[in-house]
C-alpha cells in the first residue's frame, strides 16, 4: 500500500517534461545584446528629447513593441522548434497580461508626485532596466529551486491559486505612494528635495547632493515591480521551466510596458472586469503548475485558455463601459 501511495505521489515524467534547449555559446549573448540594443535605440534615438507622449505615438510604439516580441518567437522556432516557441508565447502572454495592473499602479504614482508627462518616459526607462535585471535573478533562482526540490512546483502552484482567489475577492483600494513603507525608508535614509530639476534624478542645493522626486518615483516603480514579480515569475515558470525561454518571454513583454502605460494609464475604469480575468488566469496557472508535478498540460491548451480568459474579460469590460455611457430611455429627449 505504501509503495502504491509513493508511486501516486511521485512526479511523472511526461513525454515533454521540462524543456531542455541545446544552447550554443552565442545564444545568451545574442539575447542580451538584442535587449541592450533595443533599450539604447529607445533612449538615445526614439526618445532622445524629453516630450509628452500622445495617444497616437503610444499606439504606434505599443504595436511596434508587440511586433518585436512576437517576432522573437520566429527566432525561437528557427533555433529550438515548436515547443520552445509555444512556451515562449505562453510566458509572453502571461507576463503581458499580469503587467497591466502594474501599469495602473504606475499611473497612481506619477499622478501623486505630479511628474510631468515629458519626464515619465525617462523614469520608466530606468525602471524597466532595473526590472530586467531583477527578473533575470528571480527566474534563475526559481528554476534552481524547482530543479533542486520538485515539490516546489506544488507550493508555487498553490501560492498562485491563493493569489488568484485573493485577487478575485479584492476590492479596488486606494494606494497612497507617500504613505508606503518604501517611501518612509527612502526619506529616512536618502537626503531628498521636493523640487524637480528637469529629468535629473539628483540635484545640488546649497552645496548638498539631493535626490529629486523623480528618483523617489523610480524607487517606487522598482518596488512595485518586485511585488508584481512575486506573482508573475511563478506564473511564467508554470508555463516553462527553461531559464532562457522564461527570461526571453519576460524581457520582451516588459520592454513594451512603457508604451502600454502611456496607452492605458487613464483607462482603468474602462477595464472593470480585467482584475477578475487576471485572478482567473493566476488561479488557472496555479492549478496547472501544481498538477505539472504529475502531468504536463500541453502548451497549446494553456495558450488557448489564457487567451480566452483575457479576451472575455476585455470584451466584457468594453461592453459594460459602452452600456454605462449610452443614454438611457429616461434621458432621451421626447418631442
Amino acid at each position: 500500500m505504501m509503495s502504491g501511495l509513493a508511486r501516486a505521489l511521485a512526479p511523472s515524467e511526461p513525454s515533454g517534461g521540462t524543456l531542455q534547449l541545446d544552447l550554443a555559446d552565442w545564444h545568451w549573448p545574442f539575447l542580451l545584446a538584442v535587449l541592450a540594443g533595443l533599450l539604447l535605440v529607445d533612449l538615445f534615438v526614439v526618445n532622445r528629447e524629453a516630450h509628452e507622449i500622445q495617444s497616437t505615438e503610444a499606439v504606434i510604439t505599443s504595436v511596434v513593441w508587440v511586433g518585436i516580441g512576437l517576432s522573437f518567437s520566429l527566432f525561437m522556432w528557427w533555433q529550438f522548434g515548436s515547443r520552445a516557441t509555444g512556451e515562449y508565447l505562453g510566458g509572453y502572454l502571461i507576463e503581458k497580461s499580469l503587467s497591466i495592473d502594474n501599469v495602473f499602479v504606475w499611473a497612481v504614482i506619477f499622478s501623486h508626485f505630479k511628474v510631468p508627462g515629458r519626464y515619465q518616459h525617462r523614469v520608466l526607462f530606468w525602471g524597466i532596466f532595473g526590472a530586467l535585471a531583477m527578473r533575470l535573478g528571480f527566474i534563475f533562482a526559481g528554476v534552481a529551486v524547482i530543479d533542486a526540490f520538485k515539490p516546489t512546483l506544488i507550493l508555487f502552484g498553490l501560492f498562485l491559486l491563493y493569489t488568484g482567489v485573493k485577487l478575485l475577492n479584492a476590492k479596488h483600494a486606494g494606494f497612497d505612494p507617500a504613505d508606503s513603507r518604501a517611501m518612509r525608508l527612502f526619506h529616512r535614509f536618502v537626503p531628498s528635495t521636493d523640487q524637480m530639476d528637469g529629468q535629473r534624478m539628483f540635484t545640488i542645493q546649497n552645496g548638498k547632493r539631493l535626490a529629486t522626486p523623480l528618483f523617489a518615483v523610480l524607487v517606487l516603480v522598482e518596488v512595485t515591480d518586485v511585488i508584481f514579480a512575486v506573482d508573475s515569475v511563478p506564473a511564467v515558470l508554470a508555463v516553462t521551466g527553461n531559464q532562457y525561454v522564461a527570461f526571453a518571454s519576460n524581457a520582451f513583454a516588459i520592454l513594451g510596458l512603457r508604451a502600454l502605460y502611456f496607452l492605458l494609464a487613464d483607462m482603468r475604469e474602462r477595464f472593470r472586469y480585467l482584475q477578475t480575468g487576471l485572478g482567473v488566469i493566476l488561479a488557472f496557472v496555479g492549478i496547472k503548475m501544481a498538477v505539472s508535478y504529475w502531468w504536463h498540460m500541453p502548451i497549446a491548451i494553456s495558450l488557448a485558455v489564457i487567451g480566452l480568459i483575457l479576451t472575455v474579460s476585455i470584451v466584457a469590460s468594453l461592453r459594460a463601459g459602452t452600456k454605462r455611457t449610452a443614454p438611457s430611455e429616461a434621458d432621451t429627449p421626447r418631442h
